[in-house]
C-alpha cells in the first residue's frame, strides 16, 4: 500500500508538471496573455514549488509523512478546482502559486516515501519509480488533446477529481511514524550546500529542471508558433516528450546498473544536442523525434540525482533531498521570467528564448566533470 499511495502520488505530480504547458494555449487565448506573462505564471508556479519543498522536510518530521502528502494533494486539488474560476492573470498567478505549493510537497515527500523501501540498486529503485511521472505527463496533454478539445477548465476539473481519489488512497494508508525531530533547519542549508556531496547534486538539478520543465511549459506554445496545429503539439508533448521519460526511465530500471557519472555525463551531452534539434523543425514528425530522444536523453538525471544524494547521506536524507530539490525548483525560479521576457515575438522570440534549455544542459555536463 505504501509503494502503491507513492505511485499514485507522482503519477499526480506528472500530471501536474504537464499542466501548465497543457492549459498556457487556452489560457492565452481566454484572457489574452502576453509571454512576459506567461513566463510571470510560470515563475509563480515554481516559486510555489520552492516553498512546497521547503515545507514538506520541517513538516514530515514534526507530522509524519501521511500529514505530508494528505496537505500537499490537498492543495492541488483546492487549486485545481480554482483555476476554471480565475478572473484574470492575478487570479491565474495566486491559484499556480498554491498548486506549486502543493506540488513541492509531495514531489519531496513521495521519493522521501521511496527512500524507505530498502534495496540493494537504489539507483533503479528511483527511477522505476519515477517511470509513473512519466505515465502522468503523459495522461495530461493526451486528454487535453484528444478528449477533452483542449478545454484547461475541463483538464483541471478532472485532474482535481483524481487527485481527491488520490488523497483519500493517503488517508486510509499506513505510513511511518514522524521522527518528532525536525532535521531540516534553514541555518544548516549553508553547511549543506558547501558540502560537494549535495552541492554538486542541487547544482545539477537546478540547471535540469530548468531544461525539463523549460519543455513541460513551452514546448506546446513553441511548435503551435511554429505552424504545428495545438491538438498535435499536445500530442507532441504527450506521446513524444513524457513517453521518452517514461521510456528511459524503464530502461535505466531494467538493464545492469551503469556508473553513475557516466550516466549523467552521456545524458547532459544528449539533452544539450536534442533540445538544440527539436527547436530547428518545424515538420511534426521531426519534431516529435527529438522531443522523444530529448525526454530519454533527461530521463535519469533528476531520480539519480536524488539517488546520490540518498546514498551520500543516511541520516538526515528528507532534509538533503528536501535542499537539493528546492535547488532544482529555484531553477525554474530564475529560467521562467528569461524565456518569458525575451519571447517578445511567438515565432522567433520564443524560439531565441528556449535555446536557454542546450545551454543549462552544457553547463550541466561541467557539473558532471566535477562530480
Amino acid at each position: 500500500m505504501l509503494i502503491v499511495a507513492a505511485v499514485m502520488a507522482i503519477f499526480v505530480y506528472g500530471m501536474i508538471a504537464a499542466m501548465l504547458g497543457s492549459i498556457l494555449p487556452d489560457l492565452s487565448k481566454r484572457f489574452s496573455l502576453t509571454p512576459a506573462q506567461n513566463g510571470t505564471i510560470a515563475m509563480t508556479q515554481a516559486i510555489g514549488l520552492v516553498i512546497g519543498s521547503l515545507l514538506q522536510g520541517p513538516l514530515i518530521d514534526l507530522q509524519g509523512k501521511k500529514v505530508g502528502m494528505v496537505l500537499g494533494l490537498g492543495l492541488i486539488a483546492l487549486a485545481l478546482f480554482l483555476l476554471p474560476r480565475a478572473k484574470g492573470f492575478g487570479s491565474i498567478r495566486l491559484y499556480m502559486l498554491i498548486l506549486g505549493v502543493g506540488g513541492g510537497i509531495i514531489v519531496a515527500g513521495a521519493n522521501a516515501l521511496v527512500n524507505d523501501v530498502k534495496t540493494d540498486n537504489p539507483t533503479a529503485l528511483f527511477n522505476g519509480f519515477n517511470t509513473f511521472f512519466g505515465l502522468g505527463g503523459i495522461a495530461t496533454p493526451f486528454i487535453a488533446a484528444n478528449l477533452l478539445g483542449g478545454n484547461s477548465f475541463r483538464l483541471c476539473n478532472l485532474t482535481a477529481a483524481l487527485t481527491v481519489a488520490t488523497l483519500a488512497l493517503h488517508s486510509a494508508t499506513d505510513m511511518p511514524v514522524p521522527t518528532g525531530v525536525v532535521q531540516f533547519q534553514f541555518s544548516d542549508v549553508p553547511s549543506l550546500l558547501s558540502n560537494p556531496s549535495l552541492f554538486l547534486p542541487a547544482m545539477l538539478l537546478f540547471l535540469y529542471v530548468a531544461a525539463e520543465v523549460g519543455v513541460w511549459n513551452w514546448l506546446v506554445k513553441h511548435l503551435i508558433a511554429q505552424g504545428i496545429p495545438e491538438k498535435k503539439a499536445l500530442n507532441i508533448l504527450s506521446f513524444g516528450f513524457a513517453l521518452g521519460l517514461l521510456a528511459g526511465r524503464l530502461v535505466v530500471a531494467v538493464i545492469p546498473p551503469i556508473p553513475t557519472n557516466t550516466l549523467l555525463m552521456v545524458s547532459s551531452i544528449m539533452i544539450a544536442v536534442t533540445t538544440y534539434l527539436m527547436l530547428q523543425f518545424k515538420d511534426a514528425n521531426l519534431a516529435w523525434a527529438m522531443v522523444f530522444l530529448a525526454g530519454v536523453a533527461m530521463a535519469p538525471v533528476f531520480p539519480t540525482a536524488i539517488s546520490l544524494v540518498a546514498a551520500k547521506f543516511p541520516t538526515g536524507t528528507a532534509t538533503a533531498i528536501g535542499a537539493a530539490v528546492t535547488c532544482g525548483w529555484l531553477g525554474l525560479v530564475a529560467s521562467s521570467p528569461i524565456i518569458g521576457g525575451v519571447a517578445g515575438g511567438e515565432a522567433t522570440g520564443l524560439k531565441k528564448a528556449l535555446l536557454l534549455l542546450p545551454a543549462a544542459a552544457a553547463l550541466m555536463f561541467l557539473v558532471t566533470l566535477a562530480l
